[in-house]
């Protein structure tokens, strides 16, 4: 009798102290979402204007010196094509009706410039296509084929993955040493203009790519960072969740959604067992931080863990594994806290940074926004607003917001690249908007953030 008055009265205490624990925990309700909704969109009105004041009609905005930079001879339109749907999604009608009549007036892909595929296909292809359901006016899906039509050479490879290089006239191709993120990162955006336009090529071909990098996994199926597209060998064996290979695997889920290609899930499924056994470190108690290994022993090779490495959070909510998520977003958050703003990249293990700069990266705010629309757990609306405040602090200048050289110093780098629009806004506001902005069961969410309908 004593033994079970005595757990009663501790199961009391424990109820009473999670009830305390749960009333100290910040209250956000939906007034604070609304201001944060709001404060986002200033941040989007005062980036535009010093676009359009200092940068109009090139790529970016140079925020230091009130400049522009552009990737190539000729403009290709960056940050208005990357930003259309930001501003679409945000309610902010005259930006988007400025970016869409620029576009449309001035964008041209025929020009003398040697692009890299995988950034042309994620920032133009994906944003005209996304601009195109959102807008309807067929102008957007035009202009997709054509640039579409002038990358497809780079799939002419012994192998079918593609080179990362292609001239946009001549179709003449460059760099046979390509990465599981470029190869594989194609497959969304080529694969909806084929449903767009009822023409199979382009599905065909980024499906062959992508499925190929799948068929040169290792015995313990994990993939390398570099691979020849000729003779289909691995030139680097190194494996691991961050730059090279990173989208590889988001595609692979997000393309058996966006499809329901089943051969895209069972690739998915088989790697992430793989993942899961090898590139997690569960020892650290800042979180679960993911390592880099050899693809073929396993062997741990380096801690290092970076902004890059944050959308695996992300992913593995949106994939339906909440718990990992959970566990690899507390390691995110604790390298944002650590200094400042997340580093680009640092050592885990011996907590220290490898790399200082930020370029107003998206993933860790991207992998806060999966978590809290699935877990409905308000801690992740505090977490982004941290985020969210830090970069609004921090970044912004007179006439946008810029990069960052060092996060422990703050000083600046005059950088603010198109995916700024795309995908950091975007995520900083969806993580406060409401449910109906973007309905992640309707939508699939390209790399650089491109909202997709789904079609079934």
């Amino acid at each position: 009798m004593r033994f079970k008055k005595l757990s009663l009265l501790l199961l009391a205490v424990g109820s009473f102290l999670f009830s305390i624990a749960q009333l100290n925990r910040p209250v956000f309700n939906e007034e604070m979402k609304k201001q944060m909704c709001e404060r986002v969109r200033e941040a989007a009105r005062h980036a535009w204007k010093g676009y359009t004041d200092y940068a109009w009609g090139h790529d970016d905005l140079k925020p230091l010196t009130k400049s522009y930079r552009d990737w190539y001879q000729t403009p290709l339109l960056m940050t208005p094509v990357d930003a259309f749907d930001t501003f679409i999604l945000l309610g902010l009608t005259d930006e988007a009706t400025a970016a869409k009549k620029l576009v449309l007036d001035k964008l041209n892909f025929n020009i003398d410039a040697n692009v890299q595929v995988f950034e042309i296909t994620i920032r133009l292809l994906a944003g005209l296509q996304s601009a195109y359901e959102l807008d309807g006016d067929p102008r957007f899906l035009q202009l997709a084929q054509d640039l579409a039509n002038r990358l497809m050479p780079a799939f002419h490879s012994k192998t079918g993955m593609p080179y990362r290089y292609v001239h946009l006239q001549t179709g003449a191709t460059a760099d046979s040493i390509n990465n599981p993120a470029e190869i594989g990162t194609l497959m969304l955006e080529f694969g909806k203009l084929s449903k767009l336009t009822g023409d199979p090529q382009y599905y065909n071909a980024a499906k062959k790519a992508i499925l190929y990098v799948y068929k040169q996994r290792s015995a313990i199926d994990l993939v390398g960072e570099q691979i020849d597209i000729n003779t289909g060998q691995w030139v680097s064996t190194k494996s691991h969740i961050s730059g090279y290979i990173d989208s590889y695997y988001e595609y692979l889920y997000k393309s058996w959604l966006l499809f329901g290609d089943r051969d895209f899930k069972t690739a998915f499924d088989k790697h992430q067992v793989a993942i899961k056994k090898y590139l997690i470190d569960r020892k650290s108690a800042n979180g679960w931080f993911m390592r880099q290994v050899n693809m073929h022993t396993g062997k741990q090779i380096a801690t290092i863990y970076g902004a890059l490495d944050a959308f695996y959070a992300g992913l593995c909510a949106f994939s339906g594994d909440i718990n990992t998520a959970k566990k690899i977003q507390q390691a995110n958050y604790y390298m944002w806290t650590k200094f400042n703003i997340e580093p680009e990249a640092f050592n885990y293990k011996t907590d220290s940074i490898v790399s200082p700069y930020y370029i107003l990266r998206p993933e860790n705010l991207e992998s806060c926004f999966y978590l809290y629309r699935l877990t409905q757990d308000r801690k992740y609306l505090i977490e982004g607003k941290r985020m969210v405040d830090d970069i609004l602090l921090h970044c912004r200048n007179e006439v946008g917001f810029a990069s960052l050289n060092n996060v422990k110093s703050l000083e600046k780098s005059n950088s603010m690249e198109s995916f700024f629009f795309a995908e950091t806004l975007k995520y900083a506001y969806l993580i406060f908007a409401p449910v109906a902005t973007l309905d992640l069961k309707q939508t699939v969410l390209t790399t650089e953030a491109h909202p997709f309908k789904i079609k079934k």
